[in-house]
């Protein structure tokens, strides 16, 4: 389990222990209410835990194909693939799922690495090489 999903479960955990804690103390109805609070919290917190890995391959998707219209109009006539993080896979999720790998069939060597905030922002954020030797042919201004 990855760091952060442990934080994410101690902070909540942690807030339902309270929760429940202070239903203890209170007696009749207020008690209930305090219960249904807690068992509405760990509903939300299991929901979103459920549907975050979905939600993230959705904008995945969307991210790419922002970058499809952003490479079709910059290098046009060239053709490339996309790498996307497996952010499901164990020893993946300390990595960015956003950032998009794109690799040039003129330029097997490199990965560029991209990041769309929308349909206009986008950003080519690095590369990747095992070619010491390559010109980068396909570099646009970092962080413009």
């Amino acid at each position: 389990m990855h760091p952060a999903e442990l934080i994410e479960l101690s902070i909540v955990g942690g807030i339902l222990l309270v929760i429940l804690l202070v239903s203890l103390i209170l007696k009749g109805k207020w008690r209930k209410i305090i219960q249904g609070l807690a068992i509405l919290l760990l509903l939300s917190f299991g929901i979103f835990y459920f549907v975050r890995p979905y939600w993230i391959d959705m904008q995945i998707e969307k991210k790419v194909g922002y970058i499809q219209i952003h490479l079709e109009e910059q290098y046009p006539g060239e053709t490339w693939e996309y790498r996307t993080v497996p952010h499901r896979v164990d020893g993946y999720k300390h990595l960015n799922p956003y950032y998009i790998g794109v690799i040039f069939d003129t330029e097997p060597l490199v990965e560029y690495k991209y990041f769309a905030r929308n349909k206009s922002d986008i950003i080519q954020q690095g590369w990747d090489t095992s070619d010491l030797q390559s010109d980068l042919i396909h570099l646009e201004g970092l962080g413009e």
